[in-house]
């Protein structure tokens, strides 16, 4: 899964190198990030390169504008490293109104160089959970929030005691506070209506950036945008439970449908890059792995009704089954709520899915009771031409075939051009009689 993380990165690198250079020019540069969704490695790697990039082109400023749900603690510790280790004045602007720095979002806050929230924007509730979701381990969990207390505390003690209270209330009791609320405590040093007013309430506001003390220029500087690459945007969409979701049951079918019927390489493919693109997000999301039995057991039950001859009933439980694994596989209780599947599309896909080998198991009922149209068998009660007829037998024209036959009954009086059945078939000789019109 880290593999091909990398490698993904890894391409979004090569592309970035022809990306069309930035004017330069001699006015102050701000340069603006917009971080959007979980806190995942792929957030990671675009405020990383944000970083980079305000260095390389010595910006005066860098603007992180948040909106998350939160995420992982490793990839919290990364960007915190990350912010705090930079020469560029970082700002974080938990911005446009109605956005969140929920759970870790409220320590990528904190470790801003200078921090400003937008009107109606929520901070906090940063209580940690384990991967698979649930509620951590006693002692675990008291010391995992003792670590989380104290890197907040090394980020806002420089705040006032306020600060330091309110930042060990949202990781003890998951406190969570408006922008004016934060703003009152001194968690952060601005409200802004948005990024222009921001700009003009931080200029001359003095800033510790590796030890050394700064005050803001912002007079006439000009903020220009840093996007996400887009192998940071596609990362980031396959961490989203309902995309990881819907990849992998559509991988797993197309495996099934290559496994059924070999030689077309299109569902085999397809199939295959589906799973493996579920797997990397399935790597990084909370998940209890006990729902995949429940959905291997769906998949074993819809190709066993195929096989058995029980007429839908196992695909029936197939799809109880299915749709049982993915909630517990998304849904188990502790898990956040921006990473839990959405139930409408488990059923839907459910549902789907069954409906879908259904339909192959009908095809296939269906192809049991037709009448056998191949071989030897197939001749039986069809209808031929006698071309030449002694007392022995003679010739009959089988469709396109010249056959040898013989009458099943002496008293047929069987004559060239006569129509006859075939009754039975000995070897390479049929046995026929005379068909009445």
């Amino acid at each position: 899964m880290k593999r091909i993380g990398l490698c993904l990165i890894f391409l979004s690198a090569l592309l970035s190198v022809f990306q069309p250079a930035r004017a330069q020019t001699d006015e102050p540069l701000a340069l603006v990030l917009t971080a959007e969704g979980p806190i995942m490695p792929p957030m990671y790697e675009y405020i990383k390169r944000g970083v980079e990039t305000a260095e390389q082109e010595n910006a005066g400023l860098l603007v992180l504008q948040l909106n998350t749900p939160g995420g992982s603690i490793d990839t919290l510790y990364d960007i915190v490293e990350t912010m705090t280790n930079s020469g560029t004045p970082i700002v974080v602007y938990v911005s446009p109104r109605d956005a969140q720095a929920a759970s870790a979002g409220a320590l990528v806050t904190m470790a801003g160089h200078a921090s400003a929230m937008a009107p109606r924007t929520v901070i906090g509730a940063a209580s940690p959970i384990e991967g698979s979701g649930a509620d951590i381990e006693s002692t675990l969990e008291k010391k995992i929030k003792e670590d989380l207390k104290a890197k907040a505390r090394g980020l806002v003690q420089r705040r006032g005691e306020k600060a330091v209270e309110l930042s060990d209330a949202m990781i003890d009791d998951a406190k969570a506070v408006t922008a004016d609320e934060a703003l009152e405590a001194g968690l952060i040093d601005f409200a802004a209506d948005d990024l222009e007013d921001l700009l003009q309430a931080l200029n001359g506001f003095e800033v510790e950036v590796n030890g050394e003390t700064r005050a803001l220029n912002t007079h006439d500087i000009r903020a220009e945008p840093l996007a996400m690459s887009f192998i940071e945007q596609l990362l980031l969409f396959l961490t989203s439970p309902n995309i990881v979701f819907s990849l992998f049951s559509l991988g797993a079918m197309a495996i099934l449908i290559e496994i059924s019927s070999p030689g077309g390489w299109v569902s085999g493919f397809v199939g295959v890059i589906c799973v493996t693109l579920s797997i990397y997000g399935m790597g990084l999301l909370s998940l209890n792995w006990f729902g995949a039995v429940f959905l291997v057991t769906a998949f074993v039950l819809f190709i066993l009704d195929i096989k058995a001859p029980t007429h839908g009933a196992l695909t029936a439980a197939g799809v109880a089954s299915f749709i049982v694994g993915a909630l517990v596989l998304f849904n188990s209780p502790g898990v956040p709520q921006f990473q839990r599947v959405s139930v409408p599309l488990v059923i839907g896909v459910g549902v789907s899915i069954g409906l879908m080998f259904l339909g192959v198991l009908m095809f296939a009922l269906r192809a049991l009771r037709a009448p056998i149209s191949m071989g030897v068998e197939s001749m039986i009660g069809k209808t031929g031409t006698a071309k030449t007829w002694g007392e022995a037998g003679g010739q009959v024209q089988l469709q396109s075939e010249l056959w040898s036959a013989e009458s099943v009954h002496e008293s047929d009086k069987i004559s060239k051009g006569d129509k006859v059945e075939v009754v039975e078939v000995q070897g390479l000789r049929l046995k026929v009689r005379k068909k009445n019109n």
